[in-house]
């Protein structure tokens, strides 16, 4: 980076206007220096980066450039081309290059800035490493016609080279924890187990942002014994990596106390008394559902948790009243429960409130607006989530959305 230090300290120094500055063997104007550099690592994306630096290079030098990555062993062909791709070098005779330039220099001596390339005597060509410090990324390549590349322009490459190379490792620095970020979220998002036979059940899951892949809100099925099963729906404070973590323990807290087959109020009660105890677990609300579809009944209770909505036979949207305690982790309790039947012509829509919730608007204009929504009689599972999601603009939500969709499947038993 001694490049990149000299051509900013000259930079930083410069008066104003265009008065040209010495950096190295360089002479360029202060202002073409600065537009050059502000137009590198504008994003910590490595492709973008190498495109920006062709684009730059292209357009200040008015050749054909292209960028060949190494990664470990391995060399791209051209990659980022800007300008005429005929007037670069052949690319595998570039790659030798690359591969003789990435290799230490003996005697601990500093690897060259630049290689030149005889292609022809009408077209000299130019290799420069992307190289900072002991990290090579590979190398720039440029080539035109006429007179070959005179050395302070291949200074100047070599700075910009090194500059880039500078945010070529960030950009794989940002890959590698983000690969990290993501293995983690994936490891922490478990599927809901299997309901009994004699339900059916759906669940859709959207992390907020672009790049989360887990978060907060979260789903569960548990099978009870005669033919229950449990449904749960969470939504830990907070969003990403954080909140996973807590909605992680949360999730095993409920598997535990379902194997006690606990009524859905004291389920409530003692996940908020273990997260009552940790100081450090975040809030959350959760919606506890106890479906049997054998006397075609379904048992809940909520913790500072919206209530569901229930689709009838005949399409129309519904809400279903259930008793409201406090969020767990307060330490409070009070959850209570309601009994409401449950037929195979009715569908259970539990949801959290990313769903429904927009910035600026009242919560129950957000559920009248769910209740407003219409179905087809006897309309699938799949098509009622789908539906939801496009009518409400869950796609487009600022918070995760986790959505269960549960209808009991007749079996003749009652």
């Amino acid at each position: 980076m001694l490049g990149v230090v000299r051509l900013i300290r000259s930079i930083r120094g410069s008066a104003a206007g265009d008065a040209a500055r010495q950096v190295g063997d360089v002479s360029v104007p202060a202002a073409v220096l600065r537009r050059l550099l502000a137009g590198l690592g504008t994003t910590l994306d490595e492709p973008t980066t190498c495109a920006e630096l062709t684009r730059a290079v292209s357009g200040h030098f008015h050749c054909p450039a292209a960028v060949l990555r190494l990664d470990g062993a391995a060399v791209t062909g051209y990659e980022a081309i800007a300008g005429d791709a005929d007037v670069l070098p052949d690319a595998h005779w570039a790659a030798a290059v690359a591969h003789d330039m990435a290799r230490p220099s003996p005697g601990g001596r500093p690897p060259p800035r630049a290689a030149h390339l005889s292609v022809g005597r009408a077209r000299p060509a130019l290799c420069v490493p992307l190289a900072n410090g002991e990290h090579r990324y590979g190398v720039l390549v440029c080539a035109r016609e006429g007179a070959p590349f005179a050395a302070v322009e291949a200074d100047l490459l070599a700075l910009l080279a090194e500059c880039a190379a500078s945010h070529i490792g960030h950009a794989r620095e940002y890959a590698g924890v983000s690969r990290t970020a993501g293995d983690l979220q994936r490891a922490l998002r478990a599927e809901p187990g299997r309901p009994h036979p004699n339900l059916d059940v759906a669940i859709r899951y959207l992390p907020a942002g672009k790049r989360a892949v887990v978060g907060g809100d979260w789903c569960e099925t548990v099978r009870l014994h005669f033919g229950r099963t449990l449904l749960v729906v969470g939504d830990v404070m907070g969003h990403g990596v954080e909140a996973a973590v807590d909605m992680a323990s949360y999730r095993s807290d409920l598997r535990s106390l379902a194997a006690a087959d606990l009524p859905p109020h004291r389920i409530l009660r003692r996940l908020d008394d273990i997260a009552a105890r940790e100081p450090d677990r975040r809030p959350a609300t959760c919606l506890v559902a106890r479906v049997d579809p054998v006397r075609g009944r379904v048992t809940l209770s909520g913790a500072g948790h919206l209530p569901p909505v229930v689709v009838g036979g005949d399409g129309r949207t519904s809400p279903l009243p259930v008793p409201v305690g406090p969020p767990l982790g307060t330490g409070i309790g009070g959850y209570e429960p309601a009994t409401h039947d449950l037929d195979e012509t009715q569908t259970l829509l539990m949801f959290t409130d990313g769903l429904v919730e927009r910035r600026g608007e009242d919560i129950d204009v957000s559920l009248d607006r769910l209740a407003r929504i219409r179905f087809s009689p006897g309309v699938g599972l799949d098509d009622v989530l789908e539906t939801v999601l496009a009518r409400l603009g869950a796609l487009h939500a600022e918070d995760d959305v986790a959505v269960l969709a549960a209808r009991p499947r007749y079996t003749g038993a009652r």
